[in-house]
């Protein structure tokens, strides 16, 4: 029997999918254009945006479930993790923004190697499809996984962070610890879904 949450939740559920879909646009298109040498600024910046107003419905849905329908725990552990989520999902696309603004303030980076940054590139972006699924199908061994694989980008950024003082161009230097950072802070934030999932699945905080 179809309960009186039940079609706000799917409403829920559908916004939460938009956000996934443009979480994962917006990183993907910030880090290829960086390393492509495209100047993606204004395109990464909507992608934002829409993210942010969708953010805001999402909080006003939430809100309105707990005050009319007092939603019994499951559905209270979904709905409040929802909200946490999407404010996630907001930072990843401003990181994905600031990725984009790097590129857009210091122009020409032709000379720069960027092989630190392609070398995580493609863990970040696994990161963030995986959280998306993660959350979509509720797996708690892909919430494991993220857990993994965030430990292992803060091995990562650790260890190359330090040695991007030896570039010989400060100009290459900066732009690739400003991005190095930016994608640091998505992986943790990639690894929160992992344990929000964990939540809503089991009602406890696993790693944080």
């Amino acid at each position: 029997m179809t309960r009186l949450i039940d079609p706000p939740l799917a409403n829920l559920s559908l916004m939460m999918k938009q956000m996934c879909d443009l979480s994962v646009q917006s990183t993907t298109l910030a880090i290829d254009s960086y390393l492509d040498g495209q100047n993606a600024r204004k395109e990464v910046q909507q992608l934002s945006n829409q993210m942010m107003e969708l953010y805001d419905k999402i909080g006003d849905l939430t809100f309105e479930m707990i005050l009319r329908y007092q939603p019994v725990a499951s559905d209270f552990r979904l709905i409040r993790s929802s909200l946490e989520i999407s404010y996630g999902f907001t930072r990843l696309g401003r990181y994905s923004y600031d990725i984009a603004q790097v590129r857009d303030t210091f122009g020409d980076l032709s000379e720069c190697k960027n092989i630190v940054i392609y070398s995580l590139a493609g863990e970040i972006k696994h990161m963030i499809n995986l959280s998306v699924e993660c959350f979509a199908t509720l797996d708690l061994q892909k919430a494991n996984q993220l857990q993994t694989d965030e430990e292992l980008v803060d091995k990562y950024y650790n260890k190359h962070l330090p040695q991007l003082i030896t570039l010989n161009s400060v100009k290459c230097a900066l732009a690739d610890a400003l991005v190095l950072r930016y994608m640091e802070r998505m992986a943790d934030h990639a690894a929160f879904v992992g344990d929000s999932v964990n939540y809503i699945v089991n009602g406890t905080r696993k790693y944080r």
